[in-house]
Parts: C-alpha cells; structure tokens; sequence
C-alpha cells in the first residue's frame, strides 16, 4: 500500500499494557500506522498537534482529564483529527459524554483487531461505528415520546441535519454549505436542542428513526 494511504493513528491509555498490545495490534496491517502514545489526556494535547495523528484511539476512563474532555479539547485545535473511543465500559453518561464531545464513534476493549482495524478505518472515512452495546443504550435513551420533535427545524437546520446524516464533519458541512464553522456549530447546537438528544450520533439516530430526512 501507498506510503500517502497510511493512516496515521495516536493513542491514548493509562495503561502500559493496554497501549503495548493495541500497539502490536495495529503492527499486524499494513495501512495503519501507529505514530504516537499518551498516558494522560493532558499529554495527549501537545503530542497531538505535533505528530498530527489521523485518528486517535481514546480511553475514557483516566485520572486527570478525562477521555471525552481531552476528546474536546484536541478538537478545538486539531478539527480534522478522528476520535475513536476505545473502552471498558458502556453506560449511558459515558457512551453521550464521548459523542457529545466528537468522538466519531464507541468501541469497548474486547473488540476484535479486525473490527478495530475496520473501525479506523471507517473514522477516517468520516464514518461512525458504535460497539452494539453503545448503540442498545442510544437506543434506549431515545425511546422517549416525540415532545422533542413538536419543534420544527428550520430549513437551514434541514440542510444541517441531512449531512449529519451522511457522516459529515462540521468543517466538512461549512464547506459544503459556504458558511462558517461557528454558524454550522450553532445550527448543529440548535438541532440537538430541538431533537431533545445530547450528541450527533442520537440526533441521526432519530432522524432515521422518525424518517425526518429522506
């Protein structure tokens, strides 16, 4: 495979022993890369910017900053990096806390090295992927009454929602819309709201579900 193709990946795990085997892991496919380890959130910031990593494998659950701060925080200053959250655990305040922040999706720790191989892949193509049990506790958290969706979107917030749908970044929907990436923010802000979800993930979820988009 092309050197160009390669896709660079950075991780981040209190663990020695977690970041030695995912890091033996990722050795085993040629077009992965594995270009930088943190111990911490808080290293993970600096040593992000400098390796520029294409996506980030991210724990959760560490002393300091946690994953889904850490998560936000590397995408204030890195917006076209993705992040994969990579866990040993799947509740509900976690699973929303790690989407709500960017995390283009949610793995647990007992995944296989082919579907976390499959998984990087998919983030790098701008494609989420939710572990099952991620995806049975968004579920569970959106079967609510429809109250949230008593309040039209306007037609820009339409616009907004069907390329989320479509696994579109906020730079990526800025561009495709010629407008800024704060306005997309305040649209994607103003969509959560009126969909009564907490993350990206749960709004196209209920989209889908409620045939809100064609």
């Amino acid at each position: 495979m092309n050197a160009e193709k390669t896709i660079k990946v950075m991780l981040v795990d209190d663990h020695n022993v977690v970041r030695s085997g995912l890091g033996a892991l990722l050795s085993a496919y040629d077009d992965l890369e594995l270009v930088a380890e943190a111990s911490s959130g808080e290293d993970a910031l600096p040593l992000c910017q400098d390796k520029s990593p294409d996506v980030v494998l991210m724990d959760l659950v560490m002393p300091g900053m946690d994953g889904a701060t850490a998560t936000e925080k590397i995408l204030e200053n890195c917006p076209d990096v993705k992040i994969l959250a990579l866990t040993s655990f799947k509740e509900k305040e976690l699973v929303q806390g790690a989407l709500r922040a960017g995390a283009m999706g949610y793995l647990l720790k007992n995944v296989s090295a082919d579907e976390l191989a499959k998984a990087i892949r998919s983030a790098y193509a701008g494609q989420s992927t939710l572990a099952p049990e991620a995806a049975q506790v968004l579920i569970e958290s959106t079967q609510h009454p429809d109250s949230g969706l008593v309040e039209e979107l306007t037609p820009r917030e339409m616009d907004v929602l069907k390329l989320l749908v479509d696994g579109l970044s906020n730079p990526q929907i800025a561009e495709e819309l010629v407008v800024s990436r704060s306005t997309v923010k305040f649209h994607v802000s103003s969509i959560l709201a009126k969909l009564n979800v907490s993350s990206r993930t749960e709004a196209v979820s209920l989209a889908l579900k409620n045939k809100l988009v064609s």
